[in-house]
């Protein structure tokens, strides 16, 4: 074996099971996702699609796509699932594609306020292709239909995008579905719904929340995150004259052979996703972030409330700090969060007034309501005082919270 590579990944299971991993984009797949994804099928060049390959020796990865597939479509309880794309971004790259021309417009949430990169950022592909305007969030951080349908109507977009990086509330996408349709009768317009799921993706799956498949013509996701399995992406839609555009959309357009060995982690975080267990899951994963959002709120912090697995912390207003020095100061005592955007935000993305923190990587590994509120604690204490003792701080996170927790590399669901 590599010798340094496999030192690289003795230090690296070392640092992420002796932290806190606050990080709302990262979680723990189980040892039978891992093994699938180093499975001998990362061996096997595939493009195209099952029994439309461009290469021979497919018909074995043809039952695993078609399994990956099946299990999917049940999970979310949709149609069609593209399961190739190799990354959510990808994803998007792909949806885009099959649902308007270059140049079409999109209204998008403004990125300040919770939207991802590829939702029309100037440094993204999306905005150098498209035309992105957005809407914004009213004035209590929350989602405003009001809003939304006043933008609808002036800027009669083609694309109506839902779905985001940092929002920590219920959405509902029942409503968002009334508006567009309420929009396109009234102007004769020919607006397309499209949700990128990617953060509520396991939430989705456990029934904790509304199922944006039943709603919008095209749902994007990711399969890390909530939902607990490999690095990848997904597109799904009850919209069967669309199938043809996305698969084209994914290959040969943006993307060549799939990812078969990463199909094959997909298809077994699918199942896991779609027993029982995984519901108790996310109720943990729930009373968590609720319960470190509602021990800062009573400590005096700037907390924005949630519904799901993140909230947003006000740092600027609550310690006087930006997000960049509250990350950096969590991290040196073994608490992993990243630095975030927040509701009317007066700093740049380089500094920002906010943390995000999502508690569905710990919940993986064990983490109870009572120690998500002694990580509040922790948190305040590391973050209210610049002398504070960091080398205690670390010790505490050491001996009262991860000592009790699952050894990631044999985590099994």
């Amino acid at each position: 074996m590599d010798r340094k590579v496999v030192e690289l990944a003795a230090k690296e299971l070392i640092r992420q099971n002796s932290g806190i991993e606050l990080i709302a984009s990262e979680n723990y797949p189980s040892i039978d996702v891992r093994e699938a994804a180093g499975s001998i099928f990362t061996c096997k060049y595939a493009e195209g699609f099952p029994g439309r390959r461009y290469y021979g020796g497919c018909e074995v990865v043809d039952e695993l796509e078609n399994l990956c597939i099946e299990r999917c479509k049940a999970l979310f309880n949709v149609a069609y699932a593209n399961v190739q794309p190799h990354s959510g971004s990808q994803a998007n790259y792909a949806a885009y594609r099959a649902l308007i021309a270059s140049g079409a417009k999109v209204l998008s949430l403004a990125l300040n306020d919770g939207g991802h990169l590829t939702h029309g950022s100037p440094v993204s592909f999306s905005a150098n292709t498209y035309n992105f305007v957005h809407y914004d969030l009213g004035g209590d951080g929350h989602l405003d239909m009001d809003i939304i349908a006043k933008r609808l109507d002036e800027e009669n977009p083609d694309l109506f995008l839902a779905g985001y990086s940092a929002y920590p509330f219920a959405i509902d996408f029942k409503k968002m579905r009334e508006l567009i349709d309420a929009h396109n009768a009234k102007t004769g317009g020919h607006c397309l719904f499209m949700v990128d799921m990617a953060h509520i993706a396991g939430q989705v799956a456990a029934g904790k929340c509304q199922n944006p498949c039943d709603y919008a013509d095209l749902v994007t996701s990711t399969t890390h995150k909530t939902l607990r399995g490999p690095r990848g992406g997904l597109i799904l839609t009850n919209r069967l004259d669309l199938v043809k555009k996305i698969d084209s959309a994914v290959f040969p357009f943006s993307q060549g052979g799939p990812l078969e060995h990463i199909i094959a982690a997909k298809a077994t975080a699918f199942l896991e996703a779609s027993r029982p267990e995984f519901k108790v899951y996310f109720d943990h994963v729930l009373e968590n972030t609720k319960a470190c959002n509602d021990e800062l709120a009573r400590l005096g912090r700037v907390v924005s409330g949630t519904d799901n697995h993140l909230f947003l912390l006000n740092v600027l207003a609550s310690y006087r700090i930006n997000g960049l020095e509250a990350q950096n100061r969590l991290e040196s005592i073994g608490i992993t969060a990243n630095k975030n955007m927040i509701h009317g935000d007066t700093l740049s993305p380089k500094y920002t007034s906010g943390l995000r923190l999502g508690f569905a990587a710990v919940s993986s590994r064990g983490c109870t309501k009572e120690q998500a509120i002694e990580i509040a604690h922790i948190i305040d204490d590391a973050l209210i005082n610049p002398e504070a003792d960091l080398d205690a701080l670390k010790a505490r996170v050491a001996k009262e919270v991860v000592a009790d927790w699952e050894d990631i590399s044999c985590l099994t669901y």
